[in-house]
């Protein structure tokens, strides 16, 4: 029997309402909860460059079709002929639908010489392909949303009048509306517009969000500027081209009156010939006591002389400088019309469209509407997404203690961004927020601490004086040892100044822990730490262990791996069914390494007889059904087993990198375990988004280890 594909329509009165922000949070929505999720365009924007809006929607993990299967036709073929359009736009969709559990289709863009029609001519295509349509009304008044300055917002009773207009023609063309989504809304008025909206709809079964104006999502980069003037980049560094632009200063006045108007995050419009004023912005940028620009625009044509560029040369700012020929006035129009774009290649505006759409819409009674079925696998993209959501409700304090690494800020961006966790990073505040706002990253809510501030480091000496006394440790040593940012960051844990720490994209695995062995010790009757793997298959997440810590476990270790493994499973929700493994399995083989996990085996039977457990077992007779069922007919974990306990290091460590690498699995850790509170290590190779995954998981170690709700 055919599954009925899940489809949802988003469509928008007119232009410039963002609502690619809201097909995003759909389509994040959708990927996070059934897997096999298309997009679909039924009208492109352009037939002459590619649709940046569905490349960026395609880019999305969990999507895997090709541009031209999610294109249905261009303006030029509505206009031609809107009925065989149609019929095109249908064909085309149905090819998708095939291929998918569910699909965001997205309306055209109102990039056509404007036509009253357009919105009934979307709706015509969301009843003809059976989609219900999420209605997104803009918050600003039409044709002024990309401008720099303050486009005019519309009120409550405003959105409401245009919410009765374009509901009728959604009901002329028969097409059925599931949600209204007002975007770019003037935040005080969130809650009027939804109440007011709503009222207008006279039907209390469709509801209605708001999301609120983001400055950030319609500001211009850096880039967009470059690309809108025809400029090229003369100095600075090319990733800092992705910062967004708040304002423009236009600098033709002296360096004394220019200084003054400089405000944070705008570029400075500089004719090429004043070269004082030039030198002025980049030291007021040097200096840290003027706000900080995105960059400037030398205009005119006009290239330094040598001795300004080699004056320039030595100022040690990363400040994009590009350099047009087009004239002040010019510059100046192209620059003010210029309009942000939500796309893949700005990671910092696309983090803030999910997290603007997740705290505006209900994302459950989304998925309820569209009657979503509930999934039988896990994908590596619904683990990741469930962990964000535990570690959300967990409300944890996660220190990080390496703030000059790049990965970290970029990562603690995302995670405040996601409301993920409560973020503590060690180093030197100015220096951190300095590069942080070149990086693009916002931690305005982050906490930054100094491994050297008098006070803490004073209280944590004594503490570790106290611990470690008793092998020689003086209050002088302590007190140099306390300023290494491992040993800094585990004592705010183990003093309460902070739930959990992750650390180890610059340092060693043993450099991270040591100081967790010796001050946060193990939980009551653990004898060992050890270390587990998520591995995010396809369709299931599977535990292995011990595959970072321990060499060479003893049968008493191997048991300890395998109860504390277990613990860990279910503690992400994986019934837990434990594998230990072996090259023999039942009673087939002999030998020391295999009488080991024979014993092993009895101890986690002895101490926790509630756990299903078999071993030895070899890893397809654990794995496979068809295995198992020749191995160990009888078995209640065999061909079936979730949690997989390795009977050494180099065996684990292997294993989990072939299967890493040659089956495509996420693999999410290490994950310590054993330790009276949450510290978790990072590989040195760690991307950001193995960062997020791992503070996450941390996050709900600390909440479940406090007692505190992660439902």
């Amino acid at each position: 029997m055919a599954i009925e594909t899940r489809n949802v329509y988003i469509t928008s009165v007119e232009g410039d309402t963002g609502k690619s922000t809201v097909a995003l949070g759909v389509l994040d929505t959708l990927t996070h909860e059934i897997d096999r999720v298309g997009v679909f365009r039924p009208v492109a924007r352009s037939t002459s460059e590619r649709d940046y809006v569905l490349e960026m929607l395609l880019d999305h993990d969990g999507v895997e079709l090709s541009y031209e299967d999610c294109i249905g036709v261009g303006y030029d073929e509505v206009h031609a002929d809107p009925d065989a359009a149609l019929s095109r736009i249908v064909e085309r969709y149905k090819a998708v639908e095939a291929r998918c559990s569910a699909v965001v289709i997205l309306g055209s863009d109102y990039t056509d010489v404007g036509t009253p029609t357009e919105l009934s001519f979307n709706a015509r295509v969301a009843a003809n392909l059976g989609a219900p349509v999420v209605l997104v009304l803009g918050g600003r008044a039409s044709g002024q949303g990309g401008e720099l300055g303050s486009p005019r917002s519309r009120t409550a009773d405003e959105l409401a009048q245009v919410a009765e207009v374009a509901v009728g023609e959604l009901h002329d063309e028969h097409a059925s509306l599931l949600a209204v989504v007002a975007n770019r809304v003037e935040p005080a008025i969130v809650q009027a517009v939804r109440f007011t909206v709503g009222l207008a709809l006279h039907d209390e079964n469709v509801p209605v969000w708001a999301i609120p104006e983001d400055p950030m999502l319609v500001a211009p980069t850096m880039q967009n500027l470059m690309d809108a003037t025809g400029g090229t980049l003369i100095k600075g560094d090319a990733a800092m081209l992705q910062r967004s632009v708040f304002g423009v200063v236009i600098a033709a006045m002296s360096m004394v009156n220019v200084l003054p108007r400089l405000t944070e995050g705008s570029v400075v419009v500089v004719p090429g010939d004043r070269v004082e004023v030039l030198v002025a912005a980049l030291l007021a940028q040097a200096s840290g006591t003027f706000p900080s620009l995105a960059g400037i625009l030398l205009n005119g044509g006009f290239e330094p002389p040598a001795s300004i560029e080699r004056l320039i040369e030595g100022v040690e700012v990363n400040l994009p400088i590009v350099a047009t020929n087009l004239d002040t006035y010019e510059t100046t129009l192209r620059v003010t019309q210029s309009r942000g774009r939500l796309a893949a290649e700005s990671p910092a505006k696309f983090e803030q469209a999910l997290a603007l759409f997740e705290r505006s819409v209900d994302r459950k009674a989304l998925v309820d509407l569209l009657e979503v079925p509930h999934a039988t696998i896990t994908t590596p993209l619904m683990f990741e997404h469930k962990l964000l959501e535990e570690a959300r409700a967990a409300g944890s304090r996660i220190v990080l203690p390496e703030g000059d690494d790049d990965r970290i800020l970029l990562a603690a961006d995302r995670l405040l961004r996601r409301d993920v966790a409560k973020l503590t990073i060690l180093g030197d505040e100015a220096e951190i927020r300095a590069r942080a706002l070149s990086l693009g990253a916002d931690l305005t809510d982050a906490t930054i601490i100094s491994p050297f501030d008098p006070e803490l480091r004073e209280r944590f000496a004594e503490e570790y004086t106290r611990l470690r006394g008793h092998k020689g440790v003086t209050i002088d040593i302590a007190r140099n040892v306390v300023t290494d940012v491992s040993y800094f960051g585990t004592l705010m844990v183990h003093l309460g100044l902070a739930d959990g720490m992750v650390s180890g994209a610059a340092h060693t695995t043993a450099h991270t822990i040591r100081p967790s062995f010796e001050i946060i010790r193990t939980k009551p009757g653990v004898s060992v730490v050890s270390s587990v793997f998520l591995m995010a298959l396809a369709d299931r997440v599977l535990v292995y262990g011990d595959c970072a810590v321990i060499p060479d476990p003893t049968s008493e270790q191997l048991a300890d791996i395998a109860i504390s493994s277990a613990t860990t499973a279910a503690a992400f929700g994986i019934d837990p069914r434990v594998a230990m493994l072996s090259y023999s399995t039942g009673q087939s083989g002999e030998g020391a390494d295999v009488e080991k996990v024979r014993a092993a085996t009895a101890l986690v039977r002895e101490r926790r007889p509630d756990l299903l457990v078999e071993g030895p077992i070899q890893y397809d007779a654990a794995a496979d059904a068809a295995v198992a069922a020749a191995k160990l007919p009888e078995s209640e974990v065999a061909g079936r087993a979730t949690v997989f306990v390795f009977p050494d290091l180099n065996t684990g460590n292997n294993t989990y990198k072939a299967v890493q690498r040659s089956a495509g699995a996420v693999a999410i850790g290490p994950v310590l375990q054993g330790l009276n509170k949450p510290v978790n290590d990072l590989s040195r190779g760690a991307l950001v988004q193995d960062i997020v995954n791992t503070v996450a998981i941390t996050a709900i170690q600390a909440g479940q280890q406090e007692g505190r709700s992660t439902e």
